[in-house]
This record gives structure tokens, C-alpha cells and sequence, in this order.
């Protein structure tokens, strides 16, 4: 299920959005300012983001800037302004498609699905797959490269939350906190012996090379090979 973020101040086109959405199966969370849509982004777990242009509080064009200081989530702008210069502008920002409004509903889906490919992760029925991972969500289990891996509550659940946004860095701080839910001691070496265990783990099927460490920052999972 993917969860997508509509950050959109007209209250018609984002309750159609985020009712067409969900009706396809997404986990959809909607915002009506750019200061809401911020917020609401800080507090994590989007796979997706959706952004008009003109928004009260923080516009569009800052919202987007913001987020692909810290991230690589897939992020597509919906706006009534159509001139080449305008998309120009946005995907030199960091969109990573641009829709003209009034948009359809199916063209905006199609639009989503690439960009989910893109980003090289996808959910059904359970299961989140990842290249050669299968992460069994109710079961907290991984299969990579068709064996069986057995990790901890805590490894599985990095594990999910690098595969959940596949092209974003997570700090160490930023992993501890979601997966432990609680504040990260400095210092602490908690995540590089986990995300080492992992690796160690994973080794038998090939894949430890799928974790990738971001020196003087933390960890993401390494671009899909074309």
C-alpha cells in the first residue's frame, strides 16, 4: 500500500484525489497548506508526494526544495500553471514530474505507478518487495534471493524502512528514533552493529551490497541496477 502525501489548498481537488487514490489502494494523507504539508512530511513514512504550486503558509516551490534537501522521495507537482518555463523551474527544484491542472484521474495514476517503479519498491498484499527482497510484513520475515534470512524485530524493521523510500538517506539518528521510538543518544553504535549483523546476514544471498553506507551521514539502499 502506498502512502502518499496530497499537499493541496483546494478542498474539491484534493478530497477527489485522495478518495481516487485510496480507491486504488494507497494510504493517502491529505494537507491544505504548505506549512501543514511540512509537518506532516517531518513526521515520516510517505512514499509519495503530491504538491500544488500555490499554497498558503509555505508555497509549493519551498515545500519541495525543503524535502529534496533531506530526501529522494518521488515527488509530482500538480498545478493550473502550464507554461514550459513553469515545469522548467519545478523539476530544476527537485519534482520529479509535473501535471497540468484539471488533470485525470487515471493519467495521475499512471504518472504515480512510474514513479513508484522508479524508486524500485513496491507493496501488495503484504509483502514489500525490494529487488531481490520479499519483506513478509505481517510475518516480519525477508526472503532475499529466495532464502529465507533471519533477523530480529529491530533489523527487520530498518530493513523495511530503508525499502519503504529506497532512494532516501537516513541518518543514524533518524533510523534509531523511528525503529525504537525513542530519543538517539549521541555517540551511540547501536545502528552500525545492527546494519552490520544485516549485512552479515544477507551475505549468503548476495544482497549485503543492497545497504549502503553514506559516509558522515547514515544509510541507504543502493540504486536498482537497469
Amino acid at each position: 500500500m502506498p502512502r502518499v502525501l496530497v499537499v493541496e489548498d483546494d478542498t474539491d481537488i484534493n478530497n477527489s484525489t485522495a478518495q481516487y487514490l485510496r480507491r486504488q489502494g494507497c494510504d493517502c494523507v491529505q494537507a491544505f497548506s504548505g506549512t501543514e504539508g511540512r509537518m506532516l512530511w517531518q513526521a515520516g513514512g510517505f512514499d509519495l508526494l503530491l504538491a500544488d504550486l500555490m499554497l498558503p503558509g509555505l508555497s509549493g516551490g519551498e515545500l519541495i526544495a525543503e524535502i529534496r534537501r533531506a530526501s529522494q522521495i518521488p515527488i509530482i507537482v500538480l498545478s493550473a500553471r502550464a507554461e514550459l518555463a513553469d515545469k522548467v523551474e519545478l523539476l530544476g527544484l527537485g519534482a520529479d514530474d509535473y501535471l497540468t491542472k484539471p488533470y485525470q484521474m487515471e493519467e495521475l495514476w499512471a504518472r504515480i505507478l512510474v514513479q513508484l517503479r522508479h524508486a524500485g519498491a513496491a507493496c501488495t498484499g503484504g509483502i514489500l518487495r525490494y529487488r531481490d527482497w520479499l519483506l513478509d510484513l505481517d510475518g516480519m520475515a525477508l526472503t532475499a534471493a529466495g532464502r529465507p534470512v533471519g533477523l530480529t524485530a529491530h533489523e527487520f524493521k530498518i530493513v523495511e524502512l530503508l525499502v519503504r523510500q529506497p532512494r532516501r538517506v537516513f541518518t543514524k539518528q533518524q533510523i534509531y528514533e523511528a525503529v525504537w521510538q525513542e530519543r538517539y543518544a549521541v555517540e551511540d553504535k547501536t545502528i552500525a552493529v545492527h546494519v552490520s549483523n544485516i549485512r552479515a546476514k544477507l551475505r549468503p544471498s548476495g544482497t549485503e551490497h543492497y545497504i549502503q553506507t553514506v559516509w558522515g551521514i547514515g544509510f541507504k539502499l543502493a540504486e536498482a541496477e537497469a
